[in-house]
């Protein structure tokens, strides 16, 4: 069980080191996901969020597609009416 210094330092577990592939002068980050943290690789994060920064992008796509059409149903509609 590791134990916290009086500097607040911990050392991480060999197993977890190895199950997380973290090596001496890898950065790490700590995750807030609800009332608890998870440690991360650095790399391991921005590989995640790039992940879904690509969904976002799609999905903007996808919804400015969808706007383009509506309006163009819309426009047809008036003019049909007149």
């Amino acid at each position: 069980m590791p134990i916290v210094t009086k500097k607040y330092q911990v050392t991480i577990p060999k197993d977890v080191r190895e199950a997380l592939g973290i090596k001496a002068g890898d950065e790490v980050v700590f995750v807030r996901e609800g009332n608890r943290y998870v440690l991360m690789k650095l790399t391991d994060l921005l590989k995640e969020l790039s992940e879904v920064t690509m969904d976002i992008e799609d999905t903007i796509e996808e919804v400015k597609r969808g706007l383009s059409r509506g309006i163009e149903r819309s426009l047809r509609e008036l003019e049909g009416r007149e």
